[in-house]
Parts: C-alpha cells; sequence; structure tokens
C-alpha cells in the first residue's frame, strides 16, 4: 500500500514509518520540520503540518494514497504547540482530505485512559479528534497504545530514564499510579494489522500489556535495565511537582518542551491504563511484558550516558544563562574598573568604553537567548565565538592575564567548554 504517515519525525510516527517500509509498503512520511524529514527520508516525504493545512492542501497531498496512519500529535500548548489545532480542527480537515482523494484506510493513533472526567487539555483534544474520527463516515481504526517503551527515548519515556538512573535514590511523585506499556515493535505490529484488508473497521482498541504497574516498580525495574545499582524510590510531594510543571510550562512558552510540564504530570498522576486483551482480540497482536520489552534491547554505554545527561541539560543551559548575564551587568556596573584594564594596555578611553559596555551588552544578549530555544543554538556558538574574541584579544593587548592569580581569563575555557557540551546534547530528537 501507499502510505501517508503523520507525524514521522516523532517518537511513535518514526519507528511505524520504518517497519511499513520494511514490511514492504510505499511509505510517505509526513510532519512539520523540513530539515529532519529531508535528512531522514531523503525524497519519500512531505511537508504536512496538521495545524496549519486546510482541507485543499490534504486533498492534493493525499492523491494516489491508499492509507493514511495519523502518529501527529503534542502534549501541551506552548510556543510550538496547539492542541486544539493539532488534535481536533488539522484532524478535522484531514478527515475531509482523506474523504475527497478516496483514502481506503485511516488508522489514528491516540492514547490510552482517555476520559470523559479527565478534563485537561490533552485528554479533552484528544477526545475531540476521536469523535471527529468515528463520524466521519471512512474506513477508519482507532489505537490507544498505553506508555510507549522504544529504543529510543522522548518525552515522558526520556523523563522515565533520567529518574531511574538518578543517584542515591529514585524520584518520583505518585509512584504507586499504576500505568501499562506497550513495546514499540509490538506498537508496530498492531499498525500493520490495522492496514491489513481483513482488519477491523469503526473500532476503538487499546494497544497496552495487560499487567498493571506502579510507577514506582517500574523506574526500578528501568534502573536495573540500565544497570545501576539498586536505590529506594523517594517519594515526592505532589505540591514540589505540581512546582516544577508549572515552572516547565512557562518554559514551554520560550520554546522548551519538557516533558515535566504539567500535562505530562497530570497524565501520570491518573494513570495510563486501558484493555490488555483487546489488542490480542481484535488485531491478533499479543503485546510483550515490561520484561520482555527491556530484554529485547539490553542497555548499553549510550543508554547509561543518556539517562545520566537528560536532567543536565537544563541545567548547564540555566548556568550559561546565569553566567553570561552576570558577567554582562558587572561589566555595566564595574565599568570604570574595566575600562581602567583596557586602558592599561594603551588603548584609547574612548575605545575602551566602547568595548566594555558594547562586551557588556552582547554578555547581557547571550544570556537572555540561549534562554529563547529557537535562538539557543545560535547563542551556544555565539558563546564560544566571542569567548574565542576575549581570549584573543587579551594575549593581545594585556597577555600578562594569563598569569592573573584569580585566573579571570582562564575560568572563560570552562564555560565555553560548557557551551560545547550543551551543543552536543542539546538536539530533542
Amino acid at each position: 500500500m501507499r502510505v501517508l504517515v503523520l507525524g514521522a519525525t516523532g517518537l511513535i510516527g518514526a519507528h511505524i514509518a520504518a517497519r511499513l517500509q520494511e514490511q514492504g509498503h510505499q511509505v510517505i512520511a509526513g510532519g512539520r520540520d523540513r530539515r529532519l524529514l529531508e535528512r531522514r527520508f531523503s525524497d519519500r516525504w512531505v511537508h504536512a503540518d496538521l495545524a496549519q493545512a486546510d482541507e485543499a492542501r490534504w486533498t492534493a497531498l493525499l492523491r494516489d494514497v491508499n492509507a493514511v496512519v495519523n502518529c501527529a500529535g503534542a502534549l501541551q500548548d506552548s510556543l510550538r504547540d496547539d492542541l486544539a489545532a493539532v488534535h481536533d480542527a488539522g484532524v478535522r480537515a484531514l478527515l475531509k482530505g482523506c474523504a475527497a482523494a478516496g483514502v481506503k484506510r485511516y488508522v489514528h493513533i491516540s492514547a490510552a485512559g482517555l476520559a470523559e472526567d479527565r478534563t485537561t487539555a490533552f485528554n479533552r483534544t484528544k477526545l475531540a479528534g476521536e469523535a471527529a474520527v468515528r463520524a466521519s463516515g471512512l474506513n477508519w481504526i482507532i489505537l490507544r497504545p498505553g506508555l510507549v517503551l522504544a529504543p529510543t527515548a522522548y518525552g515522558g519515556s526520556a523523563l522515565l530514564r533520567a529518574l531511574a538512573a538518578f543517584p542515591l535514590a529514585i524520584p518520583a511523585a505518585w509512584p504507586d499510579r499504576v500505568v501499562q506499556v506497550i513495546g514499540m515493535n509490538d506498537l508496530g505490529r498492531a499498525v500493520e494489522a490495522a492496514l491489513r484488508p481483513d482488519a477491523p473497521r469503526s473500532l476503538i482498541v487499546d494497544v497496552l500489556h495487560d499487567e498493571r504497574l506502579p510507577l514506582g516498580d517500574l523506574l526500578r525495574r528501568l534502573r536495573r535495565w540500565l544497570g545501576h545499582a539498586p536505590a529506594p524510590v523517594l517519594t515526592l510531594p505532589g505540591a514540589l511537582a505540581r512546582l516544577s510543571g508549572q515552572i516547565a510550562d512557562a518554559l514551554g512558552w520560550l520554546g522548551w518542551r519538557s516533558p515535566m510540564r504539567t500535562a505530562s504530570l497530570e497524565q501520570l498522576r491518573m494513570g495510563v491504563t486501558g484493555d490488555g486483551t483487546a489488542a490480542e482480540r481484535h488485531l491478533g497482536v499479543v503485546p510483550g511484558s515490561l520484561d520482555a520489552i527491556l530484554n529485547a534491547g539490553p542497555a548499553g554505554v549510550q543508554e547509561r550516558w543518556f539517562a545520566t545527561l537528560y536532567l543536565m541539560k537544563p541545567a548547564l543551559i540555566g548556568m550559561l544563562a546565569a553566567f553570561w548575564f552576570v558577567s554582562g551587568v558587572i561589566g555595566l556596573v564595574a565599568r570604570d574598573s574595566a575600562e581602567a584594564v583596557l586602558i592599561a594596555a594603551g588603548l584609547s578611553h574612548d575605545f575602551s568604553r566602547a568595548a566594555v559596555v558594547g562586551g557588556s551588552l552582547v554578555d547581557l544578549a547571550l544570556g537572555a537567548a540561549v534562554l529563547f530555544r529557537p535562538w539557543t543554538r545560535l547563542a551556544l556558538l555565539g558563546m564560544i565565538a566571542v569567548t574565542a574574541v576575549y581570549l584573543a584579544g587579551a594575549t593581545l593587548f594585556r597577555p600578562d592575564l594569563w598569569l592573573d592569580p584569580l585566573g579571570s581569563l582562564l575560568k572563560t575555557l570552562p564555560a565555553a567548554v560548557l557551551a560545547l557540551v550543551a551543543l552536543a546534547i542539546l538536539d530533542e530528537r
């Protein structure tokens, strides 16, 4: 079949696209990130943004497409995501395009545990999208995966790995909440089964293993899989978790899509559960247990590095922002002292003043820019470049500062290295 996989640069969509391609389907990858699509899928991709495309755009894109697998989704409203647009309005436009183009099969990837009494925006918009699918008149099926565990990690699964790798103790709010997992390979088999000619239609199917796991137990088993020594689960106060979520929500409007945002924490607090027998009953797919999922892909050094470094990224970005911002403030407050250093090197008073004020403003700009996710990479490169300029200028005009007992020049080198490390671990996927 010729299949359009939407959300193909996401955790689920990327694996589904690869599996369907492996099974002989002609896969077209759809998503909103042109750069990632081009790098990963060569010429087998189309730019398709659920939040922006209208019926006419979908009708044109879906010409000669036999089936659509919609893996696109978002967790919470932010600078980059609009839940109502992606989960509801965008799905409605897509469905109309499917009908107009004569698409023969529509597979909708939703989420387990959706219910009318769960009032988060995530649940509300997901249910609205499902309602649109049910009313579409298409040949459709809705799959509701549980907590998805994949060889790669993103979002909530990445956070769980990071918490499991925490030193001394495993921090967790609501460790008694119950979750049910699904391995990415099993979810791929479910999608493959849903595309078969004899697959059931007009049906909502939970896709998850029937073992109901307390969150604390899941974290302990992830820790063992990572190869770390056993550690107790430290129950965090719910108020602390909610405060962390509110901070992460605020950062979301700067472009950071943290898995610690309120919506993610609320999903864990409410639990991720469903009918563990539905996938076998309707699709002939028997989901593997947590142990089977973990044993299928033993953790290596890359998994341990990722889990350990994951929570260090926000710490690195925050420290660099503070370092450069404070440096700029000090330069302006202690301007006379800074100017004296340059004047002592034989530079003019006017040039020294311009250099100090200009340098301080650059420091302030870099400290602020690194916090705005769309500008973070450029800001980190700027920090490295500005450090090199500072050191080159000091070496040329005041080489004696290299011997300063307080290490005024030497201390800038670790900051540049930290910026390099932040660049190395900046990508989300």
